[in-house]
């Protein structure tokens, strides 16, 4: 059934937690729910309503969720990433057809310097006492006529762009639908419910943060308790006053978890985390059974993706098993393999391009035909979307991703899977992170390199480290240059990016 984000979030008690924050008082649910009436009567006000694209440029906090969720019950939001320049700021408001922008009170960077240059109205936003309470002040308006009328299932909540590192970022409109269908999806797939409280360290300007911390954490009727960001300095006194009972981030991010978890032992042990979740990329083995150890509880790696307004696999709670090295089982969407040029499907056990098809997933890029023609199809009476992703189901009906296609490495006509590699190197005691990526070759088109960094008081040189894989790895497969490096570059949400690595380390 097609819902509105307004549907999900109504029927919880209004005295429990919605959102939390260091030093504040919580905002419950029925104050997020009397707020979100106080915002759509402001941006009608501002002639602002169903359908106009609002940007939020806030830090990582309260507010910027608040502001999510009840911006998206009366409008189109578009987070962006408040690290951007000038130039990038631009671009986004220009590409969004942004009519407003929502900035902290006293704002005065790059990110308003852009709004007024394209005469985009800018609104600021002064927090209350408590966590995720606010004001809005337009400055100026009203800014064009407002649709009265309240967004519907089918209506635009969320724009997100793609990452866009091999070429121009893609606008992804998400509606009321999909992003409750979402919601619900995580929640069923983590039994989320009331007593839950999720610590949420991931940017929210991100789908990840966005959807499976806060939308599916608050539509269960539970809270979301908001860190200013990730710090793997400050985690563990998060960890101890929040109290969650659980938290998600990408790999990353709990790599730098566990380097910090010796010296933390007696907050962890005190910890009533009932479960662990990893997702927006593959979490290496090792790691995954690292944290289990270290927490004492379940860890439960994710699959999803912007355009399925996150999920579209998880491994499952106990009793049933979970899966080291895969994604898990389809959680909410019907996900397939393809063949990766043909418009078809694969049998399962057949290696492929993963597609998926349900209520999450994205209409379509927005003013991108080219796009949509590549990226969807029709087959056995249903509309499938490709991932961009090649992997296998196991006979249990685990997936297992084994790259993305454009990372895929091509040595002379040989494939490697650059998540092959880095498990093989995962496992030496000295490696701390792993990412295999291509480096090119004048002969063989692409050669395999790898850049790795070691733990803390660890010693290994690249000899070692590529003796090492040989006697894991085929010969094809082993990387011909390994690089030591004190940190791996990472994009903007703490991801770990294999295309363009080579240039940046002047491998190229």
């Amino acid at each position: 059934m097609s819902e509105t984000i307004e549907a999900l979030l109504a029927p919880h008690p209004d005295q429990a937690p919605a959102l939390e924050a260091p030093g504040r008082a919580p905002l419950i649910h029925g104050a997020l729910r009397a707020l979100t009436g106080r915002v759509r009567d402001s941006l009608r006000r501002a002639g602002i309503g169903r359908g106009d694209r609002v940007a939020i440029v806030l830090p990582n906090g309260p507010e910027m969720a608040a502001a999510f969720l009840t911006v998206a019950q009366g409008a189109t939001t578009a987070p962006l990433n408040p690290a951007y320049k000038a130039e990038e700021f631009d671009f986004y408001l220009s590409d969004l057809d942004a009519k407003a922008i929502i900035l902290a009170e006293d704002e005065s960077g790059p990110a308003l310097t852009a709004a007024r240059a394209r005469g985009v109205g800018v609104i600021r936003l002064r927090p209350g006492a408590a966590a995720g309470d606010f004001e809005l002040i337009p400055e100026g308006g009203p800014f064009g006529q407002a649709d009265p009328a309240a967004p519907g299932p089918e209506d635009v909540a969320l724009v997100l762009h793609t990452s866009g590192t091999t070429s121009r970022p893609k606008i992804v409109p998400l509606t009321q639908a999909n992003l409750a269908a979402s919601a619900r999806n995580i929640g069923q797939a983590l039994a989320l419910g009331p007593q839950d409280r999720c610590l949420n360290v991931m940017p929210l300007f991100h789908i990840h943060g966005l959807v499976a911390a806060t939308l599916a954490s608050v539509a269960a009727g539970g809270a979301t308790w908001c860190a200013p960001g990730f710090d793997a300095l400050r985690f563990f006194a998060w960890l101890e006053q929040a109290d969650p009972t659980w938290f998600t981030a990408v790999p990353t991010m709990h790599q730098a978890i566990l380097a910090r978890a010796p010296r933390n032992a007696e907050i962890i042990a005190r910890a009533r985390l009932r479960l662990i979740r990893s997702s927006s990329a593959s979490l290496p083995p090792q790691v995954m059974e690292a944290l289990e150890r270290t927490f004492g509880c379940p860890v439960i790696e994710s699959y999803g993706m912007t355009e399925a307004a996150h999920q579209m696999c998880s491994n499952p709670l106990p009793p049933r098993a979970r899966k080291a090295g895969s994604v898990g089982v389809a959680a909410g969407p019907l996900v397939r393999t393809a063949h990766e040029t043909e418009n078809r499907l694969l049998p399962d056990g057949e290696t492929g391009e993963v597609v998926i098809s349900g209520p999450n997933v994205t209409p379509g890029y927005e003013a991108n035909p080219e796009a949509n023609a590549k990226a969807f199809f029709e087959a056995e009476g249903r509309r499938w979307f490709r991932t961009g992703d090649q992997g296998r189901f196991d006979e249990e009906g685990y997936l297992r991703i084994t790259g993305r296609l454009k990372e895929i490495i091509n040595r002379g006509g040989e494939k490697i899977s650059p998540l092959e590699v880095d498990e093989a190197l995962m496992d030496h005691p000295a490696v701390q992170q792993v990412v295999t990526f291509a480096i090119p070759h004048p002969k063989l088109g692409e050669e395999v390199g790898a850049a790795v960094v070691l733990r803390e008081g660890a010693e290994a040189n690249e000899a070692e480290l590529r003796d090492f894989a040989r006697r894991r790895l085929a010969d094809f497969k082993c990387p011909r240059r390994i690089v030591i490096l004190p940190e791996i570059p990472k994009g903007a949400t703490g991801k770990l990016q294999r295309i363009g690595l080579a240039q940046k380390l002047g491998l190229a």
